[in-house]
C-alpha cells in the first residue's frame, strides 16, 4: 500500500490558494487570479463601508461579498482615473 503524500503545513503565502466563493459554489464560479491586499483606512470610512454593504445586502443587491464590493469601487475609480483631466477622482484630489 502506497503512503499518501504528506504536503506538509500551510503556506499562508502561497501564491495558489483555494477561492472561497468557488469552494462554496463547488467549482460552478469563473476562476479567477486573486491576492490578497491589506490597506490601512480610517475608521469613518471602514465603518461607512461596513454599512453600506449591509444596507445593500438588506436591500437584496446582488453583491456578493465584501471583496466584490470593494472591487467593483475600484475599477469604478480607475476607470474615472482614465478620464485624465476628466476625472471627478482627480479634480476632487488636486482641491
Amino acid at each position: 500500500m502506497m503512503k499518501p503524500d504528506n504536503p506538509g503545513p500551510a503556506d499562508f503565502f502561497e501564491d495558489t490558494r483555494l477561492d472561497p466563493v468557488q469552494t462554496a459554489t463547488g467549482g460552478k464560479a469563473a476562476a479567477v487570479a486573486k491576492k490578497k491586499a491589506g490597506f490601512y483606512l480610517s475608521l469613518d470610512l471602514l465603518e461607512r463601508f461596513n454599512r453600506k454593504f449591509f444596507e445593500l445586502k438588506l436591500a437584496g443587491s446582488p453583491i456578493e461579498n465584501k471583496s466584490a464590493l470593494v472591487e467593483a469601487a475600484l475599477q469604478y475609480a480607475l476607470n474615472d482615473l482614465d478620464q485624465g483631466e476628466n476625472s471627478r477622482l482627480l479634480r476632487g484630489l488636486n482641491s
